[in-house]
């Protein structure tokens, strides 16, 4: 037999799991989340860049930063079309 108590802590356990899900999944979306993955990008392909000693690299780092932030940012769209189908 279940008591209060216990429905009261099942209760208070999935409360903090949808506390925490929520805020994963408010960072997944967040502009400062995007913000970070293009700036780290493109520090890494600019390193990358500068050590093989291609053209430009400050410039050139644009593009695949560019192009791996956009591929990320439409990831959500893919996802909602996935779960449509899905169902």
């Amino acid at each position: 037999m279940t008591t209060t108590s216990q429905l009261q802590k099942e209760i208070d356990t999935l409360k903090e799991r949808n506390h925490h899900v929520e805020k994963d999944k408010a960072w997944e979306t967040s502009w400062t989340r995007r913000l970070i993955i293009l700036l780290l990008t493109y520090i890494v392909i600019l390193v990358f860049f500068l050590m093989t000693d291609l053209p430009d690299p400050y410039l050139n780092s644009i593009v695949p930063t560019t192009a791996f932030v956009l591929s990320t940012s439409s990831l959500h769209i893919f996802k909602k079309i996935w779960f449509k189908f899905r169902k």
